[in-house]
């Protein structure tokens, strides 16, 4: 049973909408555990994992492991198995977990939106190089995510992160996820309010906490402070947007419920102003609501974003104001949305008259050899630090403005461009079957692939900060938030034109975060070979360009234009169009 502090501080009055069945939520008395993983979080509190990898997992190799806690309790530790290789994406769904588990595992590394100094990219890049086989992958959740990692060798690797400050606590799990921040926090010149001291405090005062250690599902947090909403807020948990309120000032709006995967929805705005201070009490009250009143029956519904779909926004705001903060919010109307997001790339000015400088590794791959590179490189430049964006990208702070120049070109000869393509800046892609048990196709090598050939059949193309984004997953999951971008592909078996099985995608078009906020267009029955992937796009560019009106963007065009034209089954000319 729950202990006491999992309840609600003060009773009040509040109806609390109720389910026709019950769902698991500990605030309405339904406490015992109704799935296996509610039984292994009620069995041990998943932190204490820590211990026995230390004392025992390490000591005695991963034969040792207590196979609960290899597929349940080391997530709370940041570690999954990887997958086995040589197993295909037609076996995924079929074979049992033990049976995709490899010996050795994936290791994310929270980053929580911190600026990253020279000595702490040195010290990732050393880790990747030493104990993961030179891997190293910039996530969109701001994390570096090692594989190849041996249980043996974890140890170490805590001791090095440590010493960087850094951890790898709560990285997966039904935990606080690592938090998204502003790469450009405190430094850009149009930041509405700087947001870093309260994702601060919050991993001060959260994280590790065995109060918040055990929520229904994963709990996915976003804050910043900048107008172009630079943390895909729309599609978090909980999100914290930069407002200001005509008579307090800057502060933050707050939005609820946001998540992809295969139900998704986008966030609910609350049109409210929480003062910088206040920050880490209201995640707090969100955080409780969704451990207390979150759906434990069934984990594909256990996300945040199904409570406050049933509950309403208005209900939500209600509960969290009288059962959890014990006062009204101050009523703002939520901040307007921009138009398409801001990934930061290229060179731009501080406040304080130095630059920062945004650099696109190609789908977030970079690697432990790279990362050292990227380090002595900051070191040479005088460089403040790097942060990891939303969008598998990394920003440079505290350039001298004379020597920017001189810095892109050393940055180039290291293969980190702040002056990539569109397909290279806008192409996002998830782990992938390589590594990932739930994967179905290849992510990163085919977009790796996609990119050089778009960049050799559109050498030219140039749509700015409006650049056609490209977002490659795996599987059904969304890691790489396939419904948001303007060609959202999502991984799946096909059949080819001779009636074999193979790697292809499911379409998404035309999804967007900002104002245009929606979830992409699927047509029916389209699916495309990953062999025909090339082809397609570029079908599907030349359509664009073609037949766009001026002005406009991807996601409009594609909610007027043919479905000839989406499909690929025409291709217009674009020299007479």
């Amino acid at each position: 049973m729950p202990d006491l502090r999992y309840k609600p501080a003060l009773a009040t009055a509040t109806e609390i909408p109720r389910p026709k069945r019950g769902e698991g939520q500990w605030a309405l008395g339904f406490t015992e555990p109704l799935n296996k993983n509610e039984q292994s979080k009620k069995d041990d509190d998943p932190l204490n994992v820590r211990r026995r990898i230390l004392d025992i997992y390490s000591k005695r190799g991963f034969d040792s492991i207590d196979p609960a806690d290899l597929r349940g309790r080391f997530r709370w530790m940041g570690l999954y198995t990887q997958r086995r290789p040589g197993i295909d994406g037609g076996k995924t769904a079929v074979l049992d977990e033990e049976e995709l588990d490899d010996r050795y595992f994936m290791m994310r590394v929270r980053s929580d939106g911190a600026l990253l100094p020279p000595a702490t990219v040195r010290a990732l890049g050393e880790i990747g190089r030493d104990y993961a086989r030179d891997t190293a992958d910039v996530t969109d959740r701001e994390n570096i995510q090692y594989h190849w990692i041996r249980i043996e060798d974890v140890p170490a690797i805590w001791e090095r992160l440590e010493a960087a400050g850094l951890s790898t606590l709560e990285a997966c799990g039904d935990s606080p996820r690592p938090f998204l921040g502003s790469p450009v926090a405190g430094v850009a010149e149009d930041e509405i309010i700087d947001g870093t001291s309260a994702l601060e405090e919050i991993k001060r005062r959260y994280l590790g906490d065995p109060r918040f250690s055990n929520f229904p599902r994963k709990f996915k947090t976003a804050l910043t402070g900048h107008p172009s909403h630079d943390v895909s807020p729309e599609t978090n948990d909980v999100a914290f947007v930069g407002t200001v309120h005509p008579e307090h000032g800057p502060g933050f709006d707050v939005w609820v419920g946001g998540g992809l995967s295969t139900n998704p929805h986008l966030t609910e705005k609350l049109g409210v102003w929480v003062p910088l201070a206040q920050v880490p009490d209201v995640w707090e009250g969100v955080a409780g609501i969704f451990r207390d009143y979150g759906y434990r029956r069934l984990r594909s519904k256990a996300r945040l974003k199904f409570l406050v779909a049933d509950w309403g926004k208005e209900k939500f705001r209600e509960v969290l104001e009288n059962e959890y903060l014990h006062q009204r919010l101050i009523d703002n109307p939520s901040p307007a949305s921009p138009l398409g997001h801001r990934d930061h790339i290229g060179v731009h000015e501080q406040k304080d008259g130095n630059l920062y400088v945004g650099v696109a590794p190609t789908v977030g791959r970079v690697s432990g050899s790279l990362l050292v590179a990227l380090a002595e490189v900051m070191d040479e430049f005088g460089l403040a630090g790097a942060r990891l964006t939303p969008y598998q990208k990394i920003v440079l702070l505290g350039v001298a403005p004379d020597r920017a120049e001189a810095l892109l070109d050393a940055l180039d000869r290291i293969g980190l461009s702040a002056r990539p393509s569109n397909w290279r800046r806008n192409t996002m892609a998830c782990t992938g079957i390589e590594f990932c048990k739930l994967a179905i196709v290849d992510t990163k090598q085919r977009s790796a692939d996609l990119i050089a050939e778009l960049e050799r059949r559109f050498p030219d193309l140039d749509l700015g900060d409006q650049g056609i984004t490209v977002n490659v997953n795996g599987c059904p999951n969304a890691c790489a938030r396939t419904q948001v971008a303007d060609i959202g592909l999502k991984g799946q078996l096909v059949m080819d034109e001779d009636g074999n099985q193979v790697e292809g995608f499911q379409v998404h078009l035309g999804g967007a975060t900002g104002l245009q906020a929606n979830f992409g267009r699927k047509l029916r029955a389209h699916k495309v070979t990953s062999k025909g992937l090339d082809d397609y796009i570029s079908s599907l560019v030349v359509n664009y360009l073609a037949d766009r009106e001026d002005g406009e963007t991807f996601t409009t065009w594609v909610l007027r234009a043919e479905e000839s034209l989406l499909r690929g089954d025409k291709t217009l000319d674009l020299v007479t169009a």
